[in-house]
């Protein structure tokens, strides 16, 4: 399988190969593991893309998405790619995210992602202060969580279809820049939320309009979104916020519960523009 998974990524446009050291393959941590992507060219100190798969998705099937991996290498980005784990005794035993929904987890996924960011940063120097954390579904959640605990984690954040669950976080340790991207016809995710009963487990999803809103008053947001665009069918929102390095943004698709098509590259425009005005500072 493995030979297989890297046989497909080298078919992905602009990947050079998929690998952790000299060999393809997952890279191994204490208690999970990793798919790392690099582009041609690549040379230490390049930015990444960290990005967490959906609920009993995989590192390695997220590596080997061209609309992923392909536009995040085509564009000079490492895409590192790691693996939720399965967390239940019986079948069905799909893998997911630790997040913070009232449910137990074998394992804390803040600790391990933060161990994933510092082994790819040693492993294939990456620099640390360019690192993108996206992820979907679950793994969009899981990315809340990590912006809200952890906010010094990545530079910048990008979560498609998922958001906070309940009880929901009523603060945030500090302002951080993030791209909320979602489907206005997602049932599978409602913008609103919903009380979810699956084997047994009683978990409710939050609603993202209230989950935005404690980001604005984690990082002094105006309450009403400052700008309002409408692109296509895309309806993108941008706060004014007073916090040192906030940004929040809200972007509304059409669609359903999936990644909408060019988000990729409108994920890179945004995280590109937020470090360029950093960087102008």
């Amino acid at each position: 399988m493995r030979v297989l998974l890297a046989a497909l990524l080298l078919l992905v446009p602009g990947v050079a190969s998929a690998r952790c050291g000299p060999e393809a393959g997952p890279c191994v941590l204490p208690g999970g593991e990793y798919h790392a992507v690099l582009p041609e060219g690549w040379q230490d100190g390049g930015p990444a893309v960290v990005h967490l798969h959906g609920f009993g998705g995989s590192g390695g099937g997220e590596a080997g998405k061209a609309s992923i991996a392909g536009v995040a290498t085509g564009r000079g980005y490492a895409l590192i790619a790691p693996s939720g784990i399965p967390w239940r005794e019986k079948e069905p035993n799909p893998t997911d995210w630790a997040v913070r929904d009232g449910t137990a987890f074998p394992r804390d996924d803040l600790a391990f992602l933060l161990a994933v960011l510092d082994d790819a940063a040693a492993r294939f120097g990456i620099d640390r202060s360019r690192i993108l954390l996206t992820g979907f579904s679950r793994g969009g959640s899981m990315v809340w969580d990590v912006a809200c605990l952890a906010p010094e984690a990545a530079a910048a954040y990008a979560p498609v279809a998922g958001g906070f669950w309940e009880p929901m976080q009523e603060t945030c340790a500090g302002p951080v820049k993030l791209l909320h991207t979602h489907g206005f016809s997602d049932r599978v995710v409602p913008l609103e939320g919903r009380r979810i009963l699956w084997e047994g487990l009683d978990v409710t999803q939050g609603d993202i309009h209230a989950g935005l809103a404690v980001w604005r008053d984690a990082m002094g947001c105006d309450d009403r979104a400052d700008d309002h665009l409408i692109e296509g069918d895309r309806w993108h929102k941008t706060w004014a916020c007073e916090a040192d390095g906030a940004a929040l943004e809200l972007v509304l698709h059409p669609g359903g519960h999936g990644v909408p098509k060019g988000w990729m590259d409108m994920a890179l425009d945004w995280f590109e523009r937020q470090m360029a005005w950093e960087t102008a500072r």
